[in-house]
């Protein structure tokens, strides 16, 4: 698993340890505020849902560190809008 540090969509940074930080399937990265309030919880690049990113153990983030590649995606809400409508009412698990 990648452990991207920051919101693909606004930029905040999510570290490691980053209560906030939520992943698609593909390790998409956005912020919980972001996936609550823009994005109702489907993935813009796939359309799955979020889950809440697991936090790497202290002791192995030496041997695996954090990807050092910035993804930075504002979200496009004109082209987002067809996709959200198709899979907002729809649970992730039945996607």
């Amino acid at each position: 698993m990648e452990i991207r540090l920051n919101c693909e969509n606004c930029d905040i940074p999510l570290l490691n340890n980053s209560k906030e930080a939520m992943i698609c399937t593909f390790d998409c990265t956005f912020c919980k505020d972001c996936v609550d309030t823009i994005l109702k919880n489907v993935c813009p690049n796939c359309g799955g849902g979020f889950e809440k990113r697991p936090t790497r153990p202290k002791e192995l983030l030496y041997k695996y560190p954090p990807s050092d590649k910035k993804i930075l995606k504002p979200v496009n809400m004109e082209k987002f809008q067809q996709t959200l409508n198709k899979f907002k009412k729809i649970m992730p698990s039945d996607r």
